[in-house]
């Protein structure tokens, strides 16, 4: 089989890039000689994941939509013409654009579709984002990571999501392990993090940035329960001061190793993005999630089906303060206490499942 070129585009975010690198991994593997090209923009995190990942990264520009009526709105169509034309030149000659959501994508579905490029799109969150509705017009190649109820992705082939290597290899351990055994990797996990306590564990975060609302209330709350044996582990952000760690309280700008941070959590409390809900739903976590009250509105609907199975609490941000923490953490890690961890496999197959669709595309012979 002669090597194919293979792109793709997703950034931004994590939500977008950590699923894209995990079909990466999978179709590497698969498929050794195959080259494989990112597109991406300068100011998303893929600047950093994509390369640390091993695989190449072509940066375009990053077409920037006003959320309200300006001055920018006329900047936009320079833009994505500018962004298109780059897009081209990295897809030129390219066998399939996968597509996984965030500014990056918009210009890169046009630039395929013009150059008569095979698309394969997947979408991780419960309402589909502006760009990938745009993608869906121009292929039928459509994956989600959980039922969506309206449009072209009702139809769309249900994967779950790609989850990161750290996760997946912790759930094939929860496989084979008795419940003594997962109760010492949880102890294990707790020592790992400095915790040598029996402290129930709070983990929080508000995504690879932060969330200033989550760690105002936070810091407004950690020390008037510094009495109760709890300890949290919060993860500020890298945009973010570093407050300082005590027995109770242990802070990270980023935690690299999610895995660990998951398995020794007792409640998690944190921004419902896909990866986050996926992650929660798949380790069998409980949570409390505080959407993020910008956008489309995706977060308030991704939690949805974790509510349905009592997994987790919604809780609008206007709500989240210092007080409501206060009077309702203990019932929350009662809760956590009886439901126990309860993981979910049907997430490690999402990726298989993305190539497989990809697969059919490309044997279609559609250009």
């Amino acid at each position: 089989m002669r090597s194919r070129k293979i792109v793709f585009a997703g950034g931004g975010t994590a939500g977008h890039i950590q699923p894209a690198l995990a079909v990466a991994r999978l179709w590497k593997k698969t498929y050794p000689a195959d080259q494989i090209f990112f597109l991406g923009t300068s100011s998303g995190l893929e600047t950093k994941l994509v390369p640390a990942a091993g695989f190449d990264l072509e940066l375009i520009t990053r077409v920037r939509i006003p959320r309200s009526l300006s001055f920018d709105l006329v900047k936009v169509p320079g833009s994505l013409r500018r962004s298109v034309g780059q897009s081209k030149n990295v897809l030129k000659d390219a066998d399939l654009l996968f597509g996984f959501g965030g500014y990056v994508c918009a210009p890169a579905y046009l630039a395929a579709r013009s150059l008569k490029v095979p698309i394969v799109i997947h979408e991780a969150n419960a309402q589909p984002g502006w760009a990938n509705r745009l993608g869906a017009r121009y292929t039928d190649a459509l994956a989600v990571g959980s039922p969506v109820t309206h449009g072209p992705y009702a139809q769309a082939l249900i994967t779950g999501l790609p989850l990161r290597d750290d996760i997946t290899s912790l759930l094939t351990a929860h496989r084979s392990a008795d419940e003594n055994t997962w109760n010492e990797l949880r102890v294990k996990a707790k020592r790992d993090l400095g915790i040598h306590s029996g402290n129930k564990v709070v983990l929080v975060f508000g995504g690879s940035q932060g969330s200033q609302a989550i760690n105002s209330v936070i810091e407004n709350t950690r020390k008037l329960i510094k009495e109760r044996p709890i300890t949290i582990v919060h993860s500020v952000g890298a945009a973010n001061d570093l407050p300082a760690s005590d027995d109770t309280y242990i802070s990270f700008s980023y935690i690299e190793d999610m895995a660990t941070a998951y398995l020794a959590s007792d409640l998690v409390i944190a921004r419902s993005g896909a990866i986050t809900c996926s992650e929660v739903g798949a380790l069998g976590k409980y949570a409390l999630f505080i959407p993020l009250p910008i956008g489309n509105g995706e977060q308030s609907v991704n939690a949805d089906h974790l509510v349905e199975m009592g997994r987790a609490r919604v809780l609008e941000q206007s709500s989240f303060t210092a007080s409501w923490l206060l009077d309702n953490i203990d019932s929350m890690l009662a809760t956590s206490d009886q439901l126990s961890d309860l993981p979910h496999f049907g997430d490690l197959e999402a990726a298989a499942k993305i190539v497989a669709l990809a697969e059919h595309q490309l044997s279609t012979g559609e250009r």
